[in-house]
Parts: structure tokens; sequence; C-alpha cells
């Protein structure tokens, strides 16, 4: 079968290759990768970025201020992080430009269920992408250049195989230094091997995270001695001891530290030389080993406070790069991430209503935002998913504007990705008889789960504030809309005729000429005919009448000529089709017997109802939650 082929292939590739260290040097001379730092192999294995000029977008201009940016495939599952995963490209850039970056931890900082750990994943896994070269039975995945003298070999080197000076560090393992002089020193004894950095196999990929503070020391970052040596060697002697730490198992690749702030302090200490210097001391008495990977390190906030506030760790803030990871606070990404989420689970296929997602996204982000001043945080939230609200919102400020008075954290608390996915699987499993979402049920679960988070009384009360307050009373107008849409697409015949009597109407008004109905015969003055148009315009505020009947009937006038005469449909113009939904939604009593699931008292009635209903199904709805939403609609509209 192809599948196990392939499987086959793949681990075939995988395996390690030796060759001798001339093989390796005539390979350095052709290959740059071959003795390229860990920054550099990462850089390569996250490709070339995808520029993207956002002047050419409305809304990305908008949220980009019109500036190019720089969007990277390898992370392209990563919604709304465009700017911290600019940061961490920036790092590995500097660190393989061999700059100050190079000897820095690179500190991821955010909130829980921010995508910290996302992005460590992705890291990792784009480690595993090229391979590295070391000298073979190297418990350390020793580069073969640390057996070569910077003083001595470094131009020699550079001339004949075209390695720089900067990747000879002069630090041989005290392993190598025991089998060099096995070897009486006849470097070409030493074999190289190609090894492909590997996740599971923990090859040049490790993992470290705090243990308990009385028990932990640094062995596990260093190794230590493996007893069962003892036997036969020396305790001093490099081939007793077991090179089990992180930082021995991560050379020449990554190390990531799970919460490296809750360690104690003297666990910590190993890396400041391992980053600084390129070297870290054993527990044991011999010579310092050379460490060449990246140190990745990630926490929450509160450690982070906590530990910067400690003078006594003053010589380790200095070495740390820090990339905030803070919270989406676009609604439109945020609602890409439960995309994302629920695609990999089985309610992938499970009915959700139309607004859902966007709805939990929406309080996701409003919880997450400043509150911003002259203006309402539901205005600010859709300024930052980039929608225009110049001509609706007189109060709505640009990103920037919002940003600057916001400061520097904002993002980096409220209701986390991972508690809104919890909160929406509650949904999906709400109803017993039907495994599907709506925005109803959503409301509910949510306000009854942040009564259950035990919030502070103010948190608690902006977020349910957020729901009843913002949240459910627009999901009334979508939903209303939605139901008077539903009902109303099988009556285009009377959109149909408002939009040509209006238009009518509109150029005779334009032309200050009499109208005469050819039907009933009823005439039509100036006055008369304004009082007409009045009443379409009115329930749809029509600011400026005379300018938007002039551009209707411009813009019927050009569709004509293109349509033998015949006017255009009533939905073919934004602005009017706007305008006649409102005219029709005005009056909408006769639509109440038709959308409940009463009784019905005519087989005409029966046959409207069903027709509607079938028509919110095909709109993204299941039968049970058009009945649910209609009833919601019902009793809110009742109320208000």
């Amino acid at each position: 079968m192809k599948l196990f082929e392939t499987y086959r292939e793949t681990y075939a590739k995988a395996r390690d290759e030796e060759m001798s260290l001339m093989d390796y040097l005539e390979l350095c001379r052709e290959d740059p990768l071959t003795y390229a730092s860990a920054a550099e192999r990462m850089l390569a294995a996250i490709g070339e970025p995808e520029y993207v000029d956002t002047r050419e977008d409305p809304r990305l201009s908008r949220i980009h201020s019109n500036r190019v940016i720089r969007r990277y495939p390898a992370f392209k599952d990563f919604y709304g992080m465009e700017e911290a995963i600019s940061q961490i490209v920036s790092y590995f850039t500097h660190a393989a430009q061999g700059l100050e970056e190079r000897k820095q931890v690179l500190y991821l900082l955010g909130p829980v269920g921010g995508g910290k750990s996302s992005i460590a994943e992705k890291l990792k896994q784009l480690m595993e992408s090229f391979p590295i070269y070391a000298l073979k039975g190297s418990p350390i995945n020793e580069s073969p250049l640390g057996l070569f003298n910077p003083e001595r070999e470094a131009d020699a080197l550079q001339e004949e195989y075209k390695i720089p000076k900067r990747y000879l560090t002069g630090i041989m393992s005290p392993w190598a230094i025991k089998r060099l002089e096995e070897f009486n020193g006849d470097l070409t004894q030493f074999k190289v091997v190609r090894i492909q950095p590997s996740v599971l196999r923990q090859v040049a990929i490790a993992k470290t995270e705090p243990g308990d503070e009385n028990n932990q020391d640094i062995s596990s970052l260093v190794g230590k001695v493996d007893i069962r040596m003892l036997e036969s060697f020396s305790q001093d002697d490099p081939d007793a001891y077991s090179y089990s730490g992180g930082l021995c198992q991560a050379n020449q690749g990554l190390l990531e530290f799970v919460e490296m702030f809750k360690a104690p302090i003297k666990m910590l200490h190993p890396l400041l030389t391992a980053t600084q210097e390129g070297n870290y001391k054993g527990t044991e008495g011999f010579s310092a080993m050379p460490f060449q990977g990246v140190i990745l390190a990630h926490s929450n906030e509160s450690e982070w406070r906590s530990f910067r506030n400690n003078r006594n760790n003053e010589a380790f803030l200095d070495r740390i790069y820090i990339v905030k990871v803070p919270y989406c606070l676009q609604a439109s990404e945020e609602v890409m991430i439960y995309e994302k989420l629920l695609a990999n689970s089985s309610l992938s296929d499970a009915p959700c209503a139309p607004g859902t997602l966007n709805m939990m996204a929406q309080f996701s982000v409003l919880s997450r935002l400043v509150e911003p001043e002259n203006s309402n945080v539901f205005t600010k939230m859709r300024v930052y998913d980039g929608e225009n609200l110049k001509d609706v919102e007189p109060d709505a400020k640009s990103v920037q504007e919002y940003r600057d008075f916001a400061g520097i954290d904002e993002g980096m608390s409220g209701i986390s990705t991972r508690f809104a996915y919890k909160v929406l699987s509650s949904v999906f499993n709400y109803d017993q008889s039907e495994v599907a979402a709506n925005p109803v049920h959503l409301m509910y679960v949510l306000e009854q789960r942040l009564l259950r988070e035990q919030l502070p009384d103010e948190v608690q009360r902006r977020y349910i504030e957020l729901i009843k307050g913002y949240l459910a009373p627009r999901y009334a107008d979508f939903i209303g809309k939605e139901i008077q849409t539903a009902y109303l697409e099988s009556y285009s015949e009377y959109g149909q005729n408002i939009f040509d009597r209006y238009v009518t109407y509109a150029d005779y008004w334009i032309q200050d000429e009499d109208y005469r109905d050819p039907e009933t015969g009823e005439s039509f003055d100036r006055a008369q005919l304004n009082d007409e148009l009045e009443k379409i315009e009115k329930p749809a505020g029509i600011a400026n009448p005379k300018d938007f009947r002039n551009e209707i009937v411009n813009f019927v006038l050009r569709a004509r000529a293109n349509k033998g005469g015949k006017n255009p449909s009533w939905t073919s113009y934004e602005k009017l089709r706007e305008v006649i939904e409102k005219k029709m939604f005005s009056n909408t009593e006769e639509l109440l017997p038709v959308i409940s699931f009463n009784a019905k008292s005519s087989s005409d009635e029966a046959s409207k109802h069903e027709s509607f209903v079938k028509r919110m199904i095909e709109k993204g709805y299941t039968e049970k939650q058009v009945r649910l939403l209609c009833e919601w609609y019902l009793r809110v509209r009742k109320s208000q």
C-alpha cells in the first residue's frame, strides 16, 4: 500500500547517516546549512514571508494603517497573532546574524489559554525541518566544529571550506576530549553523523518542566552521574556521566522550558552561562560542555511579575527577550480560532446556527478590551475588526487612537480562548436530543458558567452586562431580520412592487411632473408624490431624501439601458434594498401567525409556515432551532 511505502521512505530519510570528518567539511563548503546555527535553521524552516500591502484591502488598511505587513505561511493558522509572530521571527533573524539575541532566552509572556504553548509546539515542529551534524557517539549532539581551535584553525577553515570564524566556539566537550586522547590527536578517526532532530525521540529538541522546589536541582538541565557506570569508571570520568539534562539533549536544537519562573532560581543558573558563553558546567569536576541551541521559555504573567520584582534576579532579566502573546482582539480572527478547534473534533459536522461563533467571539474580545474614552466598547471592538464606522458611529476613533489610550497591556486579561471553547462544547451538548449550537443557548450557558467561575463581583457584573446590554439586543435585531427575510423571500413581488413604485414616484418628483396611475387612474401632484416617497424613506432614516432619490433614479436609468428597458430587481441596489426591507419590516404583524409553531387556522397559513421553516433551514438552522429562536424572538419583542 502507498501509505506504508511512504511511511517507510520517511523513516529511512530520518535515519542517521554516517560520514568522515573530511566529507563533512567538504559538505560545509557546498551547503552553509551544514554548519548553520539553530536560529539559522529555524529561519530557513519558517521560510520567506508573504508581503501584504494593506492599502489594497480596505479592512486591512484600517487595522494596519496602510502599512505593508509580513505574513508567514508556517504560522498561517495562528489567527490574530501577527504582532507576536513578527517579534519571534525578529528574534531568530537577529540571533542568526550573531547579534545579542543569540545569547538570550526567548520568553513568551501571556495570559492563560492565549496560545503560548501552541507557538512553542510549532517552533519545535519547525526545528525538525533540517538535519544537524554531530560527532558520532556524542551524548550531546556535539558539532564537529567544536574540535577546532578558533585561534589556530579558523583562518584555514574559512579559506579552504568557507566556514566563517564565528562558527568556531573553541569549546570541546569532556567526552570529545577523552576521545581525542584515545585517538592520539588524530582527528580523522572522528566520524560525523547526520541526525534528524525529533520531538518524539528528544533528539536536539527537549522539554523541561519545574518540579518540586525541595528536590529539584540543576541535574534536570545539565545531567548527573550514572551510578551504574561507577563500577567501570571514576566519578569524574565523562563516560560515567548521564547526559540526560535538557541542555544536553537540546544542543544544536531547541530547549523548551515550561513555566520557567516557577522553577527555583538555583535551577536556572546553568541557563546564564549556556546563553551568554555557549557552555555550561555539569555536576562533576570535568570541563564545561558546549551549548549551541535556542532556549524557549514561557509562563503566565503572575509568575513573571513576581520574578521581575525580585532584585536578586537582575542578572537574569537582562538575558531575556520578551515576546508578549496577548489574547486575540479581532472578532473575525477569534471565530477562525473556534472553527479550527471545532474542525479537530467530532463537532465539526454538528449544526451551528448562524451567529453562534460570532457571538462567542464578540463576547471574548469585549471581555479583553480596555473601556475606551468617549466611545462604547462595542464600537471599539468593531473598529479593531476593521469595520468602517465613519458614517454610522460618530464617536468611533481610529485603531491607533484606541490602542494609545488602552496602553501596552490590552489583551493580557479577559476570557481565554480555552474558556470560550469549553463554553461552546457545553452549548453543542446542551440539548440532549440534538447535538447543535445556537446563540440563545450560548447566552444562557455563558451566563451560568460565569456565575460558577466565582469571579470578582465587579468583573462578573461587567461580563453579564456585556451579554445583556450588547449581545442580546443585537442578536434580537439579527434574528428578527433573518426571520422577516425568510418570511418575505416568497413575497418578492411585494418588494419589486415597492421598488418599481418608488422609482416611478421619484422620477416624476425629480422632473416636477404630476403622475397618473394607469391602473387606478389616481393622480399625484409633487407634494403627494413627496408624501408617498417619505412613507418608504422615513422608516429607513434617510437623512438627505433629495440626493437619495436622484441617486436611485440615475442607477435605474443606467440599468434599464442594459436590460431592454426593464427595471432591475429590487435587491440589485443595496441601499434601496435596505430601505424597502425596513419598509416591509415596519409592518410585520401579519408574520406572527406564520412564524409561530401553534396550530394553524387555515391550510394557507400552514403552507406559509412550512415554506418559512424550509427557508430558515436553508439559511443554516435546524428545525428545532427555528422553533426555539422564533419563540425567543417573539418573547423579546413582546417585552420591548
